[in-house]
């Protein structure tokens, strides 16, 4: 099993593209376009929902990277994971071109995350 750093490290650097790159810099414009189907934002609320988002998902990448708390740290991301899976799949369903994979890649990233989660200290234990 490799080393829990590197676990966390492969986890936060997704968090940090998703939520700097793709989001906060607008990197993949889709992403904005997906934001803009929900209904209850509207057009001058659509790029701060998209920015804050971003901020939320680069604050996961530190809390991942800090080794604290990862059980609430894995509730938290598969609960963020499910809210924007979802939403996306309900109101942005043409816009996500293989709405599939992006629930398999999704399922593996998050066995990473519970992996991450484990508390290594009673691993021997059990």
């Amino acid at each position: 099993m490799p080393d829990h750093k590197l676990i966390r490290l492969s986890i936060a650097m997704v968090w940090f593209y998703q939520g700097l790159w793709c989001k906060v810099l607008g990197g993949v414009p889709r992403q904005e376009a997906v934001i803009s189907t929900v209904p209850f934002l509207g057009a001058a609320e659509v790029r701060v929902a998209l920015i804050t988002l971003g901020l939320v998902e680069c604050g996961l990448a530190v809390w991942v990277l800090s080794g604290q708390r990862m059980r609430q740290a894995a509730i938290v991301q598969t609960a963020l994971l499910a809210a924007m899976n979802s939403g996306g799949l309900i109101w942005a369903w043409h816009l996500i071109p293989d709405p599939g994979g992006m629930i398999v890649q999704n399922f593996a990233f998050l066995v990473l995350v519970w992996i991450a989660s484990e508390d290594r200290r009673y691993a021997a234990y059990t």
